[in-house]
Formats: C-alpha cells, structure tokens, sequence
C-alpha cells in the first residue's frame, strides 16, 4: 500500500538490485488465488486474512512484516465524546462488521462496561458512510483512514474523538497483560517456497521496503504525490494528509509475534474463523536467516 511507494517508484526507476513488478488488487480477498497459485510471490494483506491463509494451506505462506497497526478512528459531529466512557449511551455508525473493526470496538467497549451490540450498527462501505456524514446524517461514526480525513476536509464540523488504536491497545494490556499488543491490521506475506528458494532477495526487498516505510512518513507531501502516481490513491494533497494518521510501520522477525498475537486471540474467541480455525504457530512468522 501506502509504504510501499517509494520502493515503487525506485523500480519504476530502475533503481533496485532485484525487479519487482506490482500490481493493485481490487479487494484483499482477490489476493488469496494468486498467493495460493504462484501468480504473486508477495502480497500486503490484513493481518488475520494472512492468518487464514497460512491455516488454508498448510503453511504455504509465511508473514514477512507487520505494515500497518491501527487507522480506526472514532469521529464525532461535535464536542461531548472526550473519552470511551463518554461514548455510553450514544449510537455509533461503523464500517467492518464480522472483521478486525468490530472485534477492536468490542473489546474497547466492553472494557468501559458499555455493551457493543446496542452501541453500534454497521453499513457495509466506508464510502456510504462517509457520505452520510459529510452530508450530517451521522454525527458519530467509526472510519479507517483514509476515510477519515476525507470527512476531516470535507466537513470540518467533525473531529477525532478517539483514536481506537490507542484505546484497543489500552484495553488490552488489561485483559491479557500485554504491553506489547497492537491493533495490527496490515502486513506482507511471502510464499514459503519463494522465500526457501531466495532468502537473499527476501533479506533485500525487506530493507527496501522497511527504507521506503521510513521515507514515506517522513516525506508525507511526496509521499501523496506518488500515490497518485502509482493509483493507490486519487488526491494528492488528502494522501498526504491522511499519512499521518496510517500508522505505517516496519515490524519484523521476532517483535512480530508479541505485537499481533493478542488481536489474533481476540479475533479467534470473538469467530474462530477469521484466523483460519486456530491460531498460527511461529512457523507462521518469518525469520531472516
């Protein structure tokens, strides 16, 4: 995604040691087939759609990095929402239903003794809600970026009043003790075999790839620029400004497993599913040799 485009624009420029040919997949899901075929070698996928994966197939796919943690946040129409407490009895309108976005609201709502299932009700596409907001239907909602600083311009009325990642995490640390757990929602994945095969093409595209992370959150302006440049994004000035608030990362090797495995626990007990059926083992995590 959005980390990814300097390295983009570097082998565009022929620039990098290796070749590496990208191309943009509609819908995560559209990424499965062509991990699971061979017809992609490396894919930047939610982090417990990796998970199912490495279940479906017998380990034929490892995680290679963690990309991106949280970008939920909780917009308000208003000034009465400090903090989650403030959130009881009110009504939110949210996005991400059976996923990642409402295992997090969950958790963080049950953790302020407030039950989720009168407190939330879920549309089906970012954009709808957006809209919605923008045109004062909705004054509380729950967005990812870039969505959210799509409604942040277009309808300065609204305001972040809770950055969920920072409450998930909050949360969390409460239930299961973990300092390290993060709303970890993006990483890369690699085809075992690929990776078995070219261990030092994998070490290079790494610290490309963590370069280009780096570049990205420090360049935003440049950084928007060539979104549009590489159709990940459509304005440049709202790419920009919404890299900020992306939580783009770079979590490799052994810090991987102590950062997403909370959130993978928490997805299993909430629907066993959305992680595959159980949890991962450490073969799911990439080690560089």
């Amino acid at each position: 995604g959005i980390g990814m485009v300097k390295l983009m624009e570097d082998a565009a420029a022929q620039k990098t040691t290796d070749k590496y040919t990208f191309s943009l997949a509609a819908a995560p899901d559209d990424l499965v087939a062509k991990l699971s075929s061979g017809e992609v070698d490396i894919a930047a996928l939610p982090t417990n759609l990796a998970a199912t994966i490495y279940q479906k197939t017998n380990g034929r796919i490892k995680m290679l990095a963690i990309n991106t943690l949280g970008v939920l946040y909780i917009l308000e129409n208003g000034d009465t929402v400090k903090s989650v407490a403030d959130l009881k009895d009110k009504k939110i309108a949210a996005t991400g239903q059976g996923a990642t976005p409402e295992y997090a609201i969950n958790v963080v709502l049950k953790d302020a003794g407030i039950d989720p299932a009168g407190a939330v009700t879920y549309m089906a596409e970012h954009a709808e809600l957006a809209t919605l907001a923008i045109s004062g239907k909705e004054k509380l909602i729950m967005l990812p970026e870039p969505f959210v600083t799509t409604v942040l311009s277009k309808a300065p009325q609204f305001r972040i009043a809770i950055n969920l990642t920072e409450a998930f995490g909050s949360a969390l640390s409460k239930v299961d003790g973990s300092e390290k757990a993060e709303l970890a929602q993006g990483c890369i994945a690699v085809r075992a075999e690929f990776a078995e095969k070219n261990p030092e093409a994998i070490k290079r595209f790494l610290s490309a790839y963590e370069a280009s992370t780096k570049w990205v959150n420090e360049n935003v302006a440049e950084a928007g620029e060539l979104t549009v440049k590489h159709n990940i994004m459509a304005d440049a000035k709202l790419a920009a400004k919404a890299i900020p608030n992306c939580n783009i990362v770079y979590i490799d090797g052994a810090d991987m497993k102590p950062v997403l495995e909370p959130l993978l626990k928490i997805l299993f007990e909430a629907k066993p599913q959305s992680v595959g059926g159980k949890l991962p083992d450490d073969s799911f995590y990439y080690q560089v040799g």
